[in-house]
């Protein structure tokens, strides 16, 4: 009798995050000597769709993005409210304690390449 061969799969699941928008606001810019640069800042993305009464509803969300490093330095030079920018990155997700002693969750983009697309404003 012949062994029955098994056939094994091995999935990667990434979970990435790819966006072309405008950016809104910087939310962090800062630098820790002896870690490194940060510089965050908040994206917009809206989802266009129809509704039950087929009305046109838009949804906005927003996305914190955070770079560190040398493309922290970059992005905190060249980018501004307004700008165009394509990113990717990471999903993280951390927690922290508000002033008030309750504990909060946030979700942020880690990017790791930033593309700007406009032109010089």
């Amino acid at each position: 009798m012949r062994p029955t061969r098994v056939r094994h799969t091995v999935l990667w699941l990434t979970v990435a995050a790819y966006m072309i928008t405008y950016m809104d606001r910087v939310v962090i810019a800062s630098a820790v000597p002896s870690i490194s640069k940060e510089f965050g800042f908040s994206l917009a993305t809206n989802e266009v769709y129809k509704n039950e009464k087929g009305e046109k509803v838009t949804e906005t969300y927003w996305h914190n993005v955070v770079v560190w490093g040398k493309l922290a330095g970059i992005a905190e030079k060249y980018l501004q409210k307004g700008s165009e920018v394509a990113i990717e990155g990471k999903l993280t997700n951390r927690s922290y304690t508000d002033k008030e002693g309750n504990k909060r969750y946030v979700t942020e983009i880690l990017a790791n390449e930033i593309l700007m697309m406009g032109g010089k404003s």
